[in-house]
């Protein structure tokens, strides 16, 4: 059963209340000194605790958004998105499903816009993904036939699913609010994960692994032109994300200009963490990990061509110091602003306070 069926959770729900029926039913049988009542009350205490637990870690799957298959779970086989092949018919835009965003007038395109669920492949990384991507109303309204919209690349953390991005960041309907009151230009956003296979490769081109830093520093922005009504020009182009999603998004910002001239990280990282979920991104290539660190890419930044905002916050972030060493570096290089919060934490709640105004001043910098 898949990891997010509504059947395997009913299933898991099931079993727990059974077992929690049958020990209260076994348990004055298993009471007994007999090898055999110790061995069932400890196989019944253990089983009960392995369901409860699955149960919990289904639900807050669910409510969050951490895991979409087992292979990401496990972080096993790469999925069907991330094999490398060329989509059918050798195109580079596969659209598997279209929904409504969750604003007014959802049922009419030229009012409300359109999400629609994609597979994308990377053209010289051979890699690939699902991903979300929002046309505002704008795209669909008469007179705008030929005209070409800005578009942002927006990545969720890491564990996390795209999806994260549509229903609890809410930036489809923030790109159309913001759009509405006349704040930000209408924009298509590319929202995916920050990561074309089950592991955390945070936006490395791993040696003898996936291209990851090529898909999102080369490919994306080429591969959505060809299928959608956005440039081709870095001013058309913005990458934004939280956590490592920010690392990735200002690593594009520093180390792609040609594709991308704002960024902006949220509660970022400035370094890949390398761990488990990441497995070994360098292979001893110590140039490899000396260029994936964020600072030392600023000594190098050519002045004057990106802009970039950061955020952390006083209190519930572990990024304040090293955000407020980004900023200072960053100055007289390129257009640096951030956003501090008196206190937030690592989470949604606190992206939700900094996504409008982070989308207004990548807005205000895109087509020029």
């Amino acid at each position: 059963m898949s990891l997010m069926s509504n059947a395997f959770l009913v299933t898991i729900l099931l079993g727990t209340f059974l077992v929690f029926v049958a020990g209260v039913w076994l348990w004055p049988r298993l009471a007994r000194r007999t090898w055999r009542a110790v061995l069932g009350r400890v196989g019944l205490i253990l089983v009960a605790q392995v369901l409860v637990l699955a149960s919990v870690g289904l639900v807050a799957n669910r409510t969050f958004l951490l895991y979409g298959s087992w292979g990401d779970l496990f972080a096993g086989q790469k999925t069907e998105a991330a094999q490398g092949d060329a989509l059918p018919g050798g195109s580079a835009v596969k659209v598997l499903a279209r929904q409504k965003p969750e604003v007014p007038g959802s049922a009419d395109p030229r009012s409300a816009g359109v999400v629609e669920k994609v597979l994308l492949t990377g053209e010289r990384s051979r890699q690939g993904g699902e991903a979300y991507v929002y046309l505002p109303p704008e795209y669909f309204q008469k007179g705008n036939e030929k005209r070409k919209f800005p578009a942002a690349v927006v990545l969720t953390g890491y564990p996390g699913m795209a999806e994260n991005l549509v229903r609890n960041l809410r930036y489809p309907r923030t790109a159309w609010t913001l759009a509405k009151e006349k704040k930000m230009k209408p924009m298509i956003l590319v929202m995916m994960r920050p990561t074309v296979v089950p592991s955390n490769s945070q936006c490395i081109d791993i040696p003898g692994g996936p291209a990851t830093e090529t898909f999102f520093g080369t490919d994306l922005t080429r591969t959505i032109a060809k299928s959608y009504r956005t440039g081709t020009d870095a001013r058309d182009w913005g990458i934004m994300g939280d956590s490592t999603g920010g690392y990735c998004a200002l690593k594009m910002g520093l180390q792609h200009q040609e594709s991308y001239s704002v960024a902006i990280g949220l509660s970022a990282d400035y370094k890949p963490e390398v761990d488990a979920q990441s497995g070994d991104l360098f292979h001893g290539d110590k140039k490899l990990e000396k260029r994936s660190d964020l600072m030392t890419n600023l000594e190098h930044l050519p002045k004057g061509k990106s802009s970039f905002l950061v955020t952390t916050s006083l209190i519930g972030e572990s990024n304040l110091k090293p955000t407020r060493e980004f900023v200072e570096k960053a100055k007289g290089r390129a257009s640096v602003a951030s956003i501090t919060l008196d206190s937030g934490g690592h989470g949604f709640n606190t992206w939700r306070r900094e996504i409008p105004p982070a989308m207004e001043w990548m807005s205000a910098r895109l087509g020029k």
